[in-house]
């Protein structure tokens, strides 16, 4: 997969100049007038980093961190802004900035920190992908499968599932049977790992 920078910006100059370097660099790159449009845009599935201006109207860099944030979409994010301050340096990195440079940011400067965040992307971005194929693997579990596997993560035994759910033993066992082969678990410890990264709650206890 190719990875792609996005350039979020309000400055048409500032946003052409950065494109042309990216281009001209060999990156595949999109740009944006605004966050509202950065979010609105498809966006192919791969390795990623934003750069981001931080003062602009309406929707802030750090308005855009923070969406970024609530859809869990953790890119590394490259902060530009023409005021560099301590305490605006402070925010941007809170607000989970890999980077937080000053304008006119030297080229070389800038494709470093690019070549860098898209190299920390690259382990992320599979373990993003990791992570949905776990959670459409979960959404195709019943409404009882799923009560089934929250009992068995939470160290019941099959008798006692069965009574949990209202069922005998061997429905019990064809539910969690069902349950380990829509998650793709070859063991109770993988089931497990899997309801851990989903942050699926267990039920009772021995």
């Amino acid at each position: 997969m190719t990875p792609v920078i996005y350039v979020v910006d309000d400055d048409h100059a500032v946003r052409g100049a950065v494109m042309n370097l990216l281009v001209a660099d060999g990156f595949d790159a999109f740009d944006f007038a605004s966050g509202s449009d950065f979010f609105a845009a498809d966006k192919p599935d791969a390795p990623s980093c934003l750069i981001c201006d931080m003062a602009m109207p309406g929707f802030s860099g750090l308005d855009v961190a923070a969406e970024l944030a609530r859809r869990e979409w953790a890119i590394p994010i490259i902060f530009m802004t023409g005021h560099g301050s301590i305490p605006l340096t402070v925010q941007a990195m809170k607000a989970g900035a890999r980077e937080f440079l000053t304008k006119p940011v030297p080229p070389e400067q800038l494709l470093g920190a690019v070549r860098e965040a898209l190299t920390l992307d690259e382990a992320n971005h599979a373990l993003r992908r990791e992570l949905a194929d776990l959670r459409r693997r979960h959404a195709s579990l019943t409404p009882r499968e799923q009560e089934t596997m929250a009992l068995v993560i939470g160290g019941l035994l099959i008798k006692q599932v069965a009574d949990r759910l209202g069922v005998s033993e061997i429905m019990a066992k064809i539910h969690k049977r069902k349950v380990m082969d829509k998650m793709a678990a070859r063991s109770l410890p993988d089931l497990v790992r899997y309801a851990e990264r989903l942050k699926i709650a267990k039920s009772g206890s021995r």
